[in-house]
């Protein structure tokens, strides 16, 4: 996340460099240009070039003081917070929009293992990717112990979601294993690999880490024995053929709770107890 905010931060200081950096010294250089005889009709160019330049200077600093404090929060969190579920409990449009993405505002219940959990609000652009994570109704957060400090990791929300492939290659079985959705395994993963300061990219090899590889190993495993969907066909009178629904995979059972949760259909006693009823079947 801080390589990703660090691009945004710097966009941001180019393009008040380019708007104001330019402008400020344009007024000046020109007012000292002409020389004494048209400075009486042009003083105003000088003030204005100056103040242009010093608010131009103070705006830029402002950004990159903001872009060290994200960094410097994500380093903390990485080191010390808990990777933990965000729920989606509801999402509001907003009259803003930023480079043609409107601006919404996300409502958000974070739960915190052995901790009460809170409630926060996110404003941010409705780009298509952010809203096909948010529309799965589960993200992943760090969070600081004990407080209300947080982040979403976004990386791993997009992989909860199934909004990236979750692929696993075990050289020992000579197989690779599509977890691809399947938010229980996948959120037992991160943590391993949270747990061991190792970063989510596009492709992690650790192999040369045999305690994470094991743990990996098994969750993966565990998750690709379960036993795949079938049709079920069943007589019916008069040759009919009539198949039975599909059983519906651990991540779908998970996406319809999260519904009846956030509907209010069920209570938070019945989806704690549902819920580690489902992932039990892990």
């Amino acid at each position: 996340q801080a390589q990703a905010q660090a691009p945004a931060v710097n966009d941001a200081q180019a393009w008040v460099l380019l708007c104001g950096g330019l402008v400020g010294p344009i007024f000046l250089a020109v007012y000292f240009a002409l020389g004494p005889m048209a400075r009486p009709y042009i003083n105003w160019m000088f003030w204005v070039g100056l103040f242009i330049t010093a608010v131009d200077v103070l705006v830029a600093l402002a950004l990159t003081n903001q872009g060290v404090k994200a960094a410097a929060k994500h380093d903390h969190l990485t080191r010390q917070g808990l990777l933990v579920l965000a729920r989606t409990t509801g999402i509001a449009d907003t009259a803003w929009f930023v480079n043609d993405q409107q601006m919404i505002k996300v409502n958000l219940h974070i739960d915190v293992p052995g901790q009460p959990g809170f409630d926060v609000q996110e404003t941010m652009a409705s780009s298509p990717t952010r809203m096909q994570i948010l529309n799965a109704h589960t993200l992943v957060a760090l969070v600081e112990p004990g407080t209300t400090n947080y982040e979403i990791d976004w990386d791993a929300s997009a992989l909860i979601a199934g909004v990236v492939p979750a692929q696993f290659t075990i050289d020992e079985d000579h197989s690779t294993y599509d977890l691809t959705g399947q938010s229980g395994p996948l959120m037992q993963i991160l943590q391993v690999l949270h747990a061991h300061r190792i970063p989510l990219s596009a492709t992690i090899d650790i192999r040369s880490n045999p305690g994470v590889r094991q743990q990996v190993m098994e969750i993966v495993r565990r998750a690709g024995a379960a036993p795949p969907a079938r049709d079920v066909i069943t007589a019916a009178p008069a040759g009919n053929t009539v198949t039975a629904p599909l059983p519906l995979t651990v991540s779908q059972r998970l996406q319809q709770l999260e519904t009846l949760h956030v509907t209010g259909a069920i209570t938070e006693a019945e989806y704690s107890a549902k819920r580690r009823e489902i992932l039990a079947d892990l």
